[in-house]
């Protein structure tokens, strides 16, 4: 009985982290304009000129890095970083 309970606990834990997997971007304005978005802990990198441009980007680099659907993140998350300088 212990040995199903296991297997079942762990395939129960498998399953949460599929759910709940995501994948972070973080987001740069380009000194060229547009946007540049980069995936933290993972290798995938993309642009675009647009906020719109950069979302329809960020899926389609997502879709091709995951694409034999292993692993696929449920979500996809766009963390914009604006640094501004002030002078004293």
């Amino acid at each position: 009985m212990k040995t199903c309970f296991c297997k079942k606990a762990v395939y129960d834990v498998l399953i949460m982290k599929e759910v709940i997997f995501e994948v972070i971007f973080e987001v740069t304005e380009d000194l060229e304009g547009g946007y540049v978005a980069s995936a933290l802990g993972v290798g995938i990198h993309t642009q675009g000129e647009s906020v719109e441009e950069l979302k329809e980007m960020v899926r389609e680099a997502v879709d091709c890095y995951f694409d034999d659907g292993e692993g696929k993140p449920a979500l996809i998350r766009l963390h914009f970083v604006r640094d501004e300088v002030m002078a004293v």
